[in-house]
Parts: C-alpha cells; sequence; structure tokens
C-alpha cells in the first residue's frame, strides 16, 4: 500500500538556527504513528510541516500522491479545512462560541449549510459523550471535555488525517488516557492517518509506529512504549 504522506529529507531553520536535519516519514491510510523527543528537538516543527502549515527549506511532502510543500497556499489552507484535522494541547477552541457551533466551524468554513453542519456536529458531540454541554462555553468545561470537543472538532468533516500536537498535555494521567482512547478508536474507525507528537511515553503507546525525533533528526530504533508507562 502506498504512504498517505511521505516526507523526505526535510529540513527547516529559523534564522541560524536549524530545527529539521533531513527528515524522513512516511504514514499510511488508517495508521497511528507517534512523534516523540524532548522540547526542542524540532517534532512540532516536523508537524507543521507535514500539514503544510510550514514550507521546507529543503525536501519534499508528498500527500496521496500530490507534493503538498508546492502547492499554493490556498490549496493547503482547503486541505486543513476539509482533509486534515487539528488537535493542539489546549484545544483552541473559540471561546465565544458555545461548543456544537465550534464543532460546528470546519463544516460551516467548508461551505456545508449550517443546519447539516450543526446535525453533524451534534452527533459527533453525542458520540463523544458531550451532549449534555453542547450549548455551553468552551471556558465552562473541563480540560477533558475540551480535548474532546477538539476531537470532535478535528473528525467532523471526516479528514483523512489527523494531526495532534501534545494533545494530553495540559491534562492528569486519567483524562489523558481518556482522550487517547477516543482519538484513536474514532480516527481508526474512519480509516483516518493519525499523527501525535507527544514527549510522553504513555501517549506514545497508544499508536502503531513510534519515531523519535532528537536535534532535527530521526533517530533510530524506536520502539512503541508499553501501554501504561
Amino acid at each position: 500500500m502506498s504512504p498517505l504522506l511521505h516526507a523526505h529529507g526535510l529540513r527547516k531553520s529559523f534564522g541560524p538556527t536549524p530545527a529539521l536535519r533531513g527528515v524522513d516519514v512516511q504514514l499510511k491510510a488508517g495508521e497511528v504513528l507517534a512523534v516523540i523527543g524532548p522540547s526542542g528537538s524540532g517534532k512540532s516543527t516536523l508537524l507543521h510541516c507535514l500539514a503544510g502549515i510550514l514550507t521546507p527549506d529543503a525536501g519534499e511532502v508528498t500527500y496521496d500522491g500530490s507534493r503538498l510543500d508546492l502547492m499554493p497556499d490556498k490549496r493547503r489552507a482547503q486541505l486543513r479545512r476539509t482533509e486534515f484535522g487539528f488537535v493542539f494541547q489546549f484545544g483552541q477552541l473559540v471561546p465565544e462560541l458555545p461548543v456544537l457551533e465550534n464543532v460546528a466551524l470546519p463544516l460551516l468554513l467548508g461551505g456545508h449549510k449550517r443546519r447539516a453542519a450543526v446535525d453533524t456536529a451534534w452527533r459527533w458531540l453525542t458520540r463523544l459523550g458531550l451532549d449534555p454541554v453542547a450549548y455551553g462555553l468552551p471556558g465552562e468545561l473541563s480540560g477533558g471535555q475540551a480535548q474532546r470537543a477538539a476531537i470532535a472538532r478535528a473528525l467532523v468533516a471526516g479528514p483523512r488525517l489527523v494531526f495532534a500536537d501534545e494533545p494530553t498535555g495540559a491534562l492528569d494521567s486519567v483524562a489523558a488516557d481518556t482522550v487517547m482512547e477516543l482519538l484513536v478508536d474514532v480516527a481508526k474507525a474512519a480509516r483516518a492517518g493519525v499523527i501525535v507528537v507527544t514527549h510522553e511515553a504513555r501517549v506514545a503507546a497508544y499508536a502503531d509506529r513510534c519515531i523519535t525525533v532528537r536535534d532535527g533528526r530521526v533517530a533510530y530504533p524506536a520502539a512503541v512504549p508499553a501501554r501504561g508507562t
């Protein structure tokens, strides 16, 4: 099976400081890949290059057979609305919007009619046990609830790729396990590929495969940590 996402020789610097020094990554549809490493290792920069948020200085990123790094900004932005989903450390929900509208937002931005977008968002909130807080504001949610809402928002448009950057970094271990179980289960059910950036072995243990980034390079070997470590 050809990889859904393939990156080769990625290099990225910020001024004189190199963040990536020739990184290769590939991901198959339905696969969960953990990218682990200490703070400052380059793992978040790698995720942003793979998602088309940043353009690498050298190397290439191929998504579904097309060069993502060569696409115009407008096309990459469209992919991030329709085929890519994102979960960040603090959820990044819009504080002024109710949870239901936060989850519906990717569909609304993609041109879906409001009723259809809201109905789809409601189904996702129900699936993740958040229907009781659907009309509340993000500031009224617990950390775990906010991250579950962020997962719903990431998956509502049926993405083929989900990028999660330290999705459990602000949660206790119990909430973190709940969030990762939900993220992996619902993404796999939808055959979406998932890339999780983390510095926690406990989170990486939910992945099918793991790579370690250190000083802007992939360090080998990188075995998947045992669940519960």
